[in-house]
């Protein structure tokens, strides 16, 4: 994989009042922007192109990251404007920067030591997902892994999806049966989230999957990131 995603727009409503001149993914834990974990990674596992998409307080990112040359990268940011586009529009925003190849798309508001270098480049079906156990604040899950490595939306027990994964382009080109008549769906550019798309190829077993048991953390609330930094610290 030679190409990246990032998620980075979202607007951190739950990290107020922390979010409100910073955002999430530039907030620091472990003396450094959570996003700068994500870039050591890439760069170490051999991407070399990183897109970056961005809303809220926007021009925070290049000003800290500038063109991703300290990391041996080379970043794009793709703006999606004051209302971010979920994580559905900002794939599809940003496809036309992610090269004709799969891409790993990582949130930029989750911790995890997974080798990035360890997921597949070229995934089985459209997608290949990271799972992960369950956090307290989310016990039921949202897929379950078969033993052939596939993602089923039914059964017992699921995992969490970690934020991270490799995908296919073509997991968009039926965005807009897959999330009907969803709000945003009509906007311009179009607003959606990337969830109804999952449903969808993983009905037709078109997901794969690893179950990641390191250590992962979403880092959506400022209790989170204390603990975060306190284990990083630690």
């Amino acid at each position: 994989m030679r190409h990246a995603l990032i998620f980075a727009a979202g607007l951190g409503e739950r990290m107020r009042p922390l979010t409100d001149r910073t955002p999430k993914p530039l907030l620091p834990a472990g003396g450094k922007p959570l996003i700068a974990w994500h870039l050591e990674k890439l760069a170490a596992a051999g991407v070399h192109y990183v897109v970056i998409n961005t809303s809220h307080l926007a021009e925070q990112f290049p000003a800290t990251l500038g063109d991703g040359s300290r990391w041996g990268l080379r970043i794009r940011y793709a703006y999606e404007g004051p209302t971010p586009l979920e994580t559905g529009g900002g794939m599809l925003n940003a496809l036309p920067l992610l090269g004709t190849e799969p891409f790993l798309a990582v949130s930029g508001d989750v911790w995890c030591d997974v080798d990035f270098a360890a997921l597949p480049a070229e995934p089985q079906g459209l997608a290949h997902l990271l799972m992960a156990d369950n956090p307290a604040h989310h016990p039921g899950g949202d897929f379950r892994l078969d033993a052939e490595g596939r993602l089923r939306d039914d059964g017992e027990p699921r995992l969490t999806y970690s934020g991270i994964g490799v995908f296919r382009r073509e997991l968009l080109e039926d965005w807009r049966e897959a999330v009907g008549a969803a709000p945003g769906a009509d906007a311009k550019p179009p607003r959606f989230k990337l969830r109804p798309l999952l449903q969808a190829a993983i009905a037709t077993a078109k997901v794969g999957g690893s179950h990641h048991r390191g250590a992962w953390t979403d880092v959506g609330t400022p209790a989170r990131l204390a603990e975060l930094e306190s284990a990083l610290r630690g």
